[in-house]
């Protein structure tokens, strides 16, 4: 069995991984970390976790953590991780990190975006992305995983393919997100209360928001020169769920068909990513609770333009099954393990 560690295990991200591994066949969590809630009985935090569970949260002892699983997640804030983080860590074990610390490859731009400072830069560069569709082979051999943000994995599994291709224009790339409250996390925070969010919908970070560099600089590798995209993110008053709608101009005279066998060609092996027939447009309540992402795409020849559509659940694809699935490539698994439910409806 490989024995888990999850640092973070009482924040949304990671009690998912709590769940998702408690039906995992080569897996337990041997180590649920929390700052907060040390020394309290985990079940008694999450009810779900009833008389499945009986351990005890324990504090963030990376080190001595380390001397007993054979991974380690990290669902933790910026920062955190690259404050601690050391070569007799990933000499130790292997760690999937849920937080941006290794995403970025420049440090600079990372610490312009999250105006932290970088503590470990020298674990940059080894850091591999853990998007599975994409960076599977080097996934396998890495210590450490920077694992995709919730945005970020639907907006760049989305525009891969065209980007890749050369079909639309790097430059004109235009991304409007939409992201369940569970995104911002466990803490209490004013915007994120009930009165506040019900029946609301409403954009935030303009033009600021952490993910957009994170998005670039992926799709740049695709595009094999740097491109720049204008990013908007929308809260949503639901639980869970993404939902990308991203617009930009083609370059090649392409209908809804050919378009449609790009993503095949790309994506038609993959489990996870469902390219979804002509016509029909994903939604967030056929993905929620499940590792799946659904992709599709309408080619408005008035305009000469595209829009792209995916959606995909935050917690799930976009954090805590991606991690798991990262967790399998990495020590030579079915990627599928412990991540086949079906989605939840209604």
């Amino acid at each position: 069995m490989i024995r888990a560690g999850i640092i973070g295990a009482t924040g949304y991200a990671g009690a998912e991984l709590a769940r998702l591994l408690k039906n995992h066949r080569e897996a337990e969590v041997i180590w649920y970390g929390s700052r907060s809630y040390t020394d309290e009985r985990y079940s008694g935090i999450y009810g779900n976790m009833l008389g499945l569970t009986e351990a005890v949260c324990r504090d963030d002892d990376l080190k001595k953590l380390s001397e007993e699983a054979d991974v380690i997640f990290t669902a933790t804030p910026q920062g955190f991780l690259a404050s601690v983080m050391e070569e007799g860590l990933l000499s130790s074990c292997r760690v999937i990190d849920l937080s941006a610390d290794f995403r970025i490859k420049d440090v600079k731009v990372y610490e312009e975006w999250y105006k932290i400072e970088h503590r470990s830069p020298r674990f940059i560069e080894e850091a591999v992305y853990g998007l599975c569709e994409i960076n599977r082979d080097t996934i396998r051999t890495a210590r450490l995983v920077a694992n995709p943000g919730c945005y970020t994995t639907c907006s760049i599994l989305s525009l891969y393919p065209l980007v890749k291709e050369g079909v639309i224009d790097k430059d004109s790339i235009i991304i409007d997100a939409k992201s369940g409250v569970s995104g911002a996390g466990r803490g209490a925070k004013v915007n994120n209360l009930y009165c506040e969010v019900n029946e609301n919908m409403k954009a935030y970070g303009v033009l600021t928001h952490r993910h957009t560099p994170e998005i670039e600089e992926q799709l740049s590798y695709a595009a094999g020169e740097e491109l720049k995209v204008v990013f908007t993110p929308h809260l949503a008053p639901m639980n869970r769920g993404i939902l990308v709608t991203a617009y930009a101009s083609l370059k090649k005279d392409v209908n809804d068909s050919e378009v449609r066998d790009i993503y095949l060609k790309y994506y038609g092996d993959e489990y996870f990513v469902r390219v979804l027939d002509e016509g029909m447009c994903p939604e967030t309540r056929w993905v929620e609770g499940s590792n799946y992402i659904d992709i599709s795409s309408k080619v408005d020849k008035r305009t000469g333009r595209i829009v792209v559509m995916g959606a995909l659940d935050n917690l799930v694809k976009g954090a805590a099954g991606q991690a798991v699935q990262n967790m399998n490539l990495m020590f030579g698994l079915d990627e599928r393990e412990g991540l086949g439910m079906v989605p939840l409806f209604p």
